[in-house]
């Protein structure tokens, strides 16, 4: 039951953008700013775009911290919670991609799409599946 609870924070950690791994280390939360640091690096945003991105990862990062402690205090049931979890990410997804241009669109879909293949993988390894 810890993993399960643990592995959806991860995932939607994850979720928000801060799945960047670091020096092979992988970041569990990162701050809306790092999280736009990343998505900088990414997609390379304007200024404008830096402030929006800022405020749609601070709002996300609210929505995730109520939802751990409700989760840490035994509100809800896992799936109701993982339901919460995956709307909330589409949410942030759609709210991340309206902020950006056609070609920062297909940066960022191929980004994504590298963090949930790292993702599974990491997920395959700690199940013992050695992701092959």
């Amino acid at each position: 039951m810890k993993k399960l609870v643990l592995s959806l924070v991860f995932v939607a950690g994850l979720a928000f953008g801060a799945s960047a791994q670091q020096g092979g280390q992988r970041r569990m939360m990162a701050t809306p700013e790092e999280r736009v640091k990343q998505l900088d690096e990414k997609v390379k945003l304007t200024d404008d775009q830096k402030t929006k991105a800022t405020a749609v990862y601070t709002e996300a990062a609210e929505v995730q911290k109520k939802m751990r402690e409700e989760m840490q205090g035994g509100g809800g049931d896992m799936a109701t919670m993982r339901e919460k979890m995956t709307k909330m990410q589409a949410d942030l997804d759609a709210k991340v991609t309206a902020l950006l241009t056609e070609d920062q669109k297909k940066a960022y879909k191929t980004w994504q799409d590298e963090v949930k293949a790292a993702r599974e993988k990491a997920m395959k390894e700690r199940q013992g599946g050695g992701g092959q």
